[in-house]
């Protein structure tokens, strides 16, 4: 057995067929998986009958908004029924939300890489009982940019720490375990055909840097602590750039290791409220926030109606 501290870095999974993996031998051997922060059970719910025909997943941080986007999917795909709602699956607990418009599931996941890291060990548990196939993950929300105007959409190239290195650190047992935060080009190079297809708002292709704070995490200097002055600031964001990082968030590190290693395409989709080269706090009206908010929703939704066209 490795020392406590030691540090495990673990290899890229690379699998042959379609299907959500999991890397736990454990859940063979019981007879009931209880998604505790989803209130599902594989004992009382039938995960196949629910879910089977599930082939996107859109995941994001408010609940809000996420159920926002569901009614936009619905619409985008024709299956919004007036005066009909879309009802919370997790409606048994006030953790997360879930909704399914079709095969489209839409699941939010609060704020920073514990609350989504929970989210994701169910969500991929769920998708595996209930035996879905072909599925595509991708995270939609808002972040910091890095030398881009509000509003720009920024679609990862590389989910980093904040450090710039494409790594997750998991301890697990006093162990450090290293996970790579890989995320499908190909799928990054889709959607980026599709903002150019729709040409509404400034799309860019760029390495998003995950941190574990909104405040000196992320080199703020109006947090409640600040040891580091505003030079200290610009130098290491301006570094960040140049390494390739054009936006800033909280969920994207774990997500892009969780997922590469379960076997599931997946994508970060996020939009930039400010330009932290420009400031830290978020200023703009509220009504410009709301549009801003709406784009990584409408890249997404058009690229899932266009891929379920060709289908």
């Amino acid at each position: 057995m490795a020392a406590a501290g030691a540090e495990t870095k673990e290899v890229e999974n690379h699998h042959d067929d379609c299907c959500v993996q999991l890397l736990n031998p454990n859940l063979a051997t019981m007879k009931e998986d209880v998604l505790y922060h989803f209130s599902l059970s594989t004992s009382t719910h039938d995960f196949p009958a629910m879910f089977g025909d599930v082939k996107f997943v859109c995941v994001g941080g408010s609940p809000s908004r996420i159920k926002a986007f569901t009614s936009y999917v619905a619409q985008e795909l024709g299956l919004e029924r007036p005066g009909a709602d879309h009802p919370n699956i997790c409606a048994g607990t006030d953790r997360y939300a879930m909704y399914k418009v079709g095969p489209v599931l839409c699941v939010s996941h609060g704020m920073g890489i514990p609350s989504i890291a929970i989210m994701l060990h169910e969500l991929i548990k769920l998708l595996y009982h209930a035996r879905c196939s072909n599925v595509t993950i991708i995270r939609i929300g808002t972040s910091g940019g890095i030398g881009l105007e509000p509003g720009s959409v920024v679609i990862t190239q590389q989910a980093v720490d904040a450090c710039f290195k494409p790594e997750f650190e998991q301890i697990v047992l006093g162990k450090r375990i290293i996970r790579s935060t890989h995320l499908d080009d190909q799928l990054a190079q889709e959607l980026t055909r599709c903002s150019k297809e729709l040409d509404e708002f400034p799309t860019v292709v760029g390495n998003t840097m995950c941190t574990l704070d909104f405040y000196e995490g992320q080199g703020r200097l109006d947090g409640a602590v600040c040891t580091y002055t505003e030079k200290d600031k610009q130098e290491y964001l301006r570094a960040a750039y140049a390494a390739g990082i054009r936006n800033i968030e909280m969920e994207s590190s774990v997500f892009a290791a969780l997922c590469s290693a379960c076997g599931l395409r997946a994508a970060v989709v996020c939009v930039t409220l400010l330009n932290r080269l420009d400031g830290d706090q978020i200023n703009s009206p509220h009504e410009v926030l709301k549009e801003y908010q709406q784009r990584p929703q409408i890249l997404v939704g058009y690229f899932i109606k266009k891929c379920l066209r060709k289908a």
